[in-house]
């Protein structure tokens, strides 16, 4: 194992000085699996073709009792490996509308086209799911080279399918698109560019050249966790890289982390405060200080059971410039 060295970077709990708290839940994000018909080489979760790790029947009904015992929830957000080829996905989004949440679903595009997920264009738009879909860059090259040959041209034929079912012109058929920024190859590092510029640029360009409709782009920095992390420590740039997350720490993002309001679940039913939590095993505690479960909440009969959210040296990278969430900048 690649052993991670070790940062010049002041503690985040001493940049933050204040404990990072919770606020009510309104957000669940499941991870539904690391199954995935992609391996991309900046994915945190290290997903792929020849992963089996997925939700159990036993988790899902958890998660479905928790769905119907907690209005508070506003937004369902699945996620993967692609989380439409692990076990669960459909039950889940299904028992999310019957409790009119909004379902959100993070699709890599290319999905679609393989054999027996066809039909996930049209299931999408009938139940309204919004769609948060990867792609890196509106130019071809930079996309195929950091998620497989011949990705581009897929994702492009997928959004105009999407397209055709009202996908970013229907108010109800949210279509979002997601920028990683290229991994570094030499320690000459870069924030994401300004959502709202690049923003633009992708809407051009798309409907220029392929006459593509989206509504929001999401800016998202490169987390060191998972595969972005062993690209980092193979290249020795690891500790640059976190070096300049901190130089460029933006205490106004912190009110806005997406960890604040959100719980992350794992196909085994831990939970975390974060996805990123969630890779690195860093599960969330109780204010008892009790590692916690769905069942554990469900038996609780409450969401709000952590006071303090558990941060890390990689929290640098959700807070540095405008800041990155899955919702993209945060401010």
């Amino acid at each position: 194992m690649i052993q991670t060295p070790v940062a010049a970077v002041t503690p985040f709990h001493q940049k933050l000085q204040v404990p990072l708290t919770k606020s009510p839940i309104k957000v669940l994000q499941v991870n539904l699996g690391k199954r995935c018909n992609l391996a991309c080489s900046h994915c945190h979760v290290e997903a792929g073709p020849k992963r089996t790790e997925e939700l159990t029947p036993e988790i899902c009904s958890q998660l479905i009792e928790l769905l119907y015992q907690f209005p508070q929830i506003k937004i369902v957000d699945l996620t993967g490996g692609a989380p439409e080829m692990n076990y669960g996905f459909n039950p889940l989004v299904e028992a999310a509308r019957k409790t009119n949440k909004e379902v959100i679903v993070r699709s890599n595009l290319t999905i679609y086209f393989e054999p027996g997920f066809e039909y996930l264009p049209e299931y999408f738009a009938q139940h309204q799911i919004r769609v948060v879909a990867s792609l890196p860059c509106y130019l071809e090259d930079n996309v195929d080279q950091m998620r497989g040959d011949g990705v581009y041209d897929n994702s492009i034929r997928a959004i105009q399918w999407l397209n055709r079912l009202g996908y970013g012109q229907d108010p109800n058929l949210i279509l979002d698109l997601v920028y990683n920024p290229p991994l570094p190859l030499r320690e000459k590092f870069s924030l994401t560019p300004d959502q709202v510029k690049l923003e633009q640029d992708y809407k051009l360009f798309l409907q220029e050249h392929f006459a593509i409709d989206f509504n929001q782009l999401f800016t998202i920095t490169n987390i060191p966790v998972g595969r972005t992390k062993f690209h980092l420590q193979r290249t020795k740039l690891y500790a640059p890289y976190m070096e300049f997350l901190e130089q460029n720490f933006n205490a106004s993002t912190v009110e806005h982390l997406m960890c604040r309001d959100e719980l992350s679940i794992d196909y085994l039913g831990n939970v975390y405060d974060c996805d990123f939590n969630q890779m690195e095993n860093l599960a969330a505690k109780s204010r008892r200080g009790e590692t916690l479960t769905v069942s554990k909440l469900l038996e609780a009969g409450s969401l709000d059971v952590i006071d303090e959210i558990r941060i890390a040296s990689y929290c640098y990278g959700c807070t540095a410039g405008c800041g990155s969430s899955c919702g993209g900048a945060l401010i």
